[in-house]
C-alpha cells in the first residue's frame, strides 16, 4: 500500500500545543515545527507574565487559538477545548509540555518531599496529560497523536531531578496505557524524553551547566540537542509515515540514553 501524503507533510493538520512559555521551550519547539510543516497550531500561555514572551510567538506562526491555560484554574482546560471544538470541530495534534513542583519539595530531595507538594507536583506534571486526552479524544475523529514531555530522569537517577523523577516515570506509563486505550480509536500516544536543553526552566536546577556539558561529551553524536530537534521528531510521530507507531518513550537526545 502506497501512502498519499500530502506535502508539506502536516498540511489541513490541526494541532494544540500546551505549555509554550518563552522562545527557548520545547513547546515552541514543537508549535514551530508543526507550523513548518502545514498545521494549523493553537497554542496556551500559563499567565500574564507568559504572555509577554508568547504573544509575538503566536503571532509568528499564525495561531488562530492563542489562550490562557493553568490546569490548576477551574474551567481554563475546558475553555481552551471548547474553543477548539467550536472553530475547528477537529483536533489531530496534542503536545502537553508542562511541569511544575513546589520548589522547596524539588529541592529537598525526595525523601523529604511533603505529601502535599508530591500531589501537586503529580497533578500539574502528570494528571492533567490524562485530563487533556479526555477531552482531545473526542476531537480526533480520524486518528491522532498525542505527545507528553518526560525526561531521562524516569528511569534512572539523575542527582537533584529528585521528586521529578518518580512523577515523570508516572507520566511516561500514563503515555503507554492511554496507547493501549486509544489505540482502537486510531489514536496514537507517545513519551518523548530531550537530552538536557538551555530551556529557562532547565536552568533552574542545580548543577544544570554541568549537566549540559557531561551530556555532550557521553552523547554519540558529540554535542546536545535543541528544540528544533525534539519538535521535528514530533512531527514526524504525527505524519502517517508513523502510523503504526504508538506507545514509544522516544529519546531526543543524541544517543546520551545508550551510554553506560
Amino acid at each position: 500500500m502506497v501512502l498519499e501524503i500530502p506535502r508539506p507533510p502536516l498540511k489541513g493538520a490541526r494541532a494544540l500545543v500546551v505549555g509554550v512559555a518563552n522562545d527557548t521551550s520545547i513547546a515552541w519547539g514543537c508549535a514551530k515545527a508543526f507550523a513548518e510543516l502545514g498545521a494549523e497550531v493553537a497554542i496556551t500561555y500559563a499567565d500574564e507574565k507568559t504572555r509577554n514572551y508568547t504573544e509575538s510567538l503566536a503571532r509568528d506562526i499564525g495561531s488562530p487559538i492563542y489562550m490562557p491555560l493553568n490546569v490548576t484554574k477551574e474551567g481554563e482546560l475546558e475553555a481552551v477545548f471548547g474553543a477548539i471544538t467550536e472553530q475547528w470541530g477537529i483536533l489531530d495534534i496534542l503536545v502537553h509540555s508542562i511541569a511544575w513542583a513546589p520548589k522547596e519539595d524539588l529541592q529537598q530531595g525526595l525523601l523529604n518531599s511533603s505529601a502535599e507538594g508530591f500531589g501537586l507536583a503529580m497533578d500539574v506534571s502528570c494528571h492533567s496529560f490524562l485530563r487533556m486526552a479526555r477531552l482531545a479524544a473526542p476531537l480526533m475523529t480520524k486518528g491522532g497523536t498525542m505527545f507528553a514531555m518526560s525526561y531521562y530522569g524516569a528511569n534512572k537517577v539523575v542527582p537533584n531531578y529528585n521528586l521529578m523523577g518518580p512523577v515523570k516515570a508516572a507520566l511516561e506509563a500514563a503515555c503507554r496505557y492511554l496507547a493501549y486505550e486509544l489505540g482502537p480509536r486510531g489514536i496514537r500516544v507517545h513519551a518523548i524524553s530531550p537530552g538536557p536543553l538551555k530551556t529557562r526552566a532547565a536552568s533552574g536546577l542545580k548543577d544544570f551547566d554541568v549537566l549540559l556539558t557531561e551530556a555532550a561529551q557521553r552523547a554519540p553524536l558529540g554535542e546536545v540537542v535543541d528544540i528544533m530537534d525534539v519538535g521535528f521528531a514530533c512531527a514526524y510521530l504525527a505524519t502517517p509515515y508513523a502510523r503504526r507507531l504508538s506507545g514509544a518513550t522516544l529519546y531526543v537526545d543524541g544517543g546520551v540514553n545508550i551510554m553506560a
